[in-house]
């Protein structure tokens, strides 16, 4: 039985199907690869951070992004908040963003 990917909205669906093209078409390749055989795609695709946040990783030509998602009950995957990399460190703004997220989208469905 398959996966399905949502969004946490349709803004963050567009955000980051407008990544940089290359990126872009690494996260499609991913995503298909998640809904087929599941969310934990191991790394360096996949990193777990701890009370159901997950990081994709995407590297490309123009960089680096992330995005992050939760998995849900259901076999259901919502991408969370995304966004180019552009320092080492994962920025903590983001990551709070994710988290915050992740509260509404778990309070939403529990």
């Amino acid at each position: 039985m398959e996966y399905t990917v949502t969004y946490y909205s349709d803004a963050i669906q567009d955000e980051i199907l407008a990544l940089p093209d290359t990126l872009a078409a690494r996260y499609i390749v991913l995503t298909r690869r998640m809904a087929a055989i599941g969310p934990n795609l191991g790394e360096p695709h996949t990193k777990a951070f701890g009370d159901g946040l997950f990081e994709l990783r995407l590297k490309g030509a123009e960089g680096i992004a992330r995005v992050f998602y939760c998995t849900l009950v259901g076999r259901r995957i919502v991408m969370l908040h995304g966004f180019v990399k552009k320092s080492n460190k994962t920025p903590i703004r983001e990551r709070e963003t994710a988290e915050s997220r992740l509260k509404e989208v778990k309070h939403a469905n529990p």
